[in-house]
């Protein structure tokens, strides 16, 4: 009897134990999924704000008009902020707001990869065809390389008289490690299944069919460039092309005399010599504004999940 009692009460005792262990599961689940829920009211309405007002409006009376802004700032490249994947949509915002007189490209950037440029470029000339808006541009502390290329899509360039300019050229930087593993006494081990595959390798040397190799990829790239910038600037370059396109970089001032800009000034300058307006919508800022709230949001709900791990399933 004794045992059977103190079987029963352990029974008991385990029976209580599952249930309370459901129990505070329960309330768990309930409390995250409250949580989850209170999030996404936060995240609705912020969306709902930021539709209300789709891009930030500075520098005087909007109701005497206004341009689309769009700042295009730092490295130029995949997974930058200044790539086609994140400036693409932002264009289009910008370029389809029927209200606007016209588009400003504020641009401080000192180049990156040729594809991306190339592609932003051609994305702006489309976009002036399709929306039949002017596009000016106005160059910061740098605006060169493929900063530069991406600016001739624009009907008129501005800089500052020191805006570093130009850069029309392609380089291909690396370095060559093999002096140094024999040093070390390291035994470079390669194979490959084409006699080429392995140019360029930095710890092998680097032969004369290497460079010329080099040479006509990015002669090729930079001849790219050379018919974007001609056609871009057609009719306004002054200078030789050996200087234009010797992959140099200049002043704003000096861009000016060479033709590869259109005038000198500021951003508050330009909306009222080309558009007569004070105002502007800035898209860039807006976009960047709704990245964060879903960047936040999204790390919420992952600490959220990973504070909760009984939640999953």
């Amino acid at each position: 009897m004794m045992q059977d009692k103190a079987f029963n009460d352990q029974k008991l005792t385990a029976d209580l134990t599952r249930e309370l262990i459901k129990e505070r599961r329960a309330d768990r689940r309930w409390k995250n999924i409250r949580f989850l829920l209170g999030l996404f009211v936060v995240m609705y309405i912020g969306i709902i704000l930021f539709q209300m007002n789709s891009a930030t409006v500075s520098m005087g009376d909007e109701r005497k008009g206004y341009v689309s802004l769009v700042r295009l700032d730092g490295m130029i490249g995949q997974g930058e902020v200044f790539s086609a994947e994140t400036v693409l949509p932002i264009l289009k915002s910008a370029f389809s707001d029927k209200e606007a007189k016209g588009v400003i490209l504020d641009i401080d950037s000192g180049g990156g990869t040729p594809v991306q440029a190339s592609i932003i470029h051609d994305a702006i000339v489309e976009l002036k065809k399709k929306y039949h808006k002017k596009v000016v541009v106005v160059g910061e502390d740098v605006m060169a390389s493929g900063a530069y290329l991406v600016a001739v899509a624009g009907d008129k360039i501005y800089v500052n008289p020191n805006t570093i300019t130009g850069s029309i050229g392609v380089i291909m930087k690396g370095f060559g490690f093999t002096d140094a593993i024999k040093k070390l006494g390291i035994q470079r081990r390669v194979i490959t299944s084409g006699i080429n595959k392995d140019r360029l390798d930095p710890f092998l040397p680097q032969t004369p069919d290497d460079v010329a190799k080099i040479r006509r990829v990015i002669g090729e790239v930079h001849h790219n460039f050379i018919d974007i910038v001609m056609e871009g600037r057609k009719g306004k370059l002054r200078g030789e092309n050996s200087v234009l396109f010797s992959g140099d970089f200049w002043s704003g001032q000096s861009a000016l005399t060479l033709g590869l800009v259109d005038g000198l000034g500021n951003l508050s300058d330009v909306m009222k010599k080309e558009f007569n307006v004070s105002s502007y919508k800035d898209y860039s800022q807006s976009e960047s504004l709704l990245k964060s709230l879903v960047g936040q949001f999204g790390v919420s709900l992952g600490m959220a999940l990973m504070q909760q791990p009984l939640l999953i399933g």
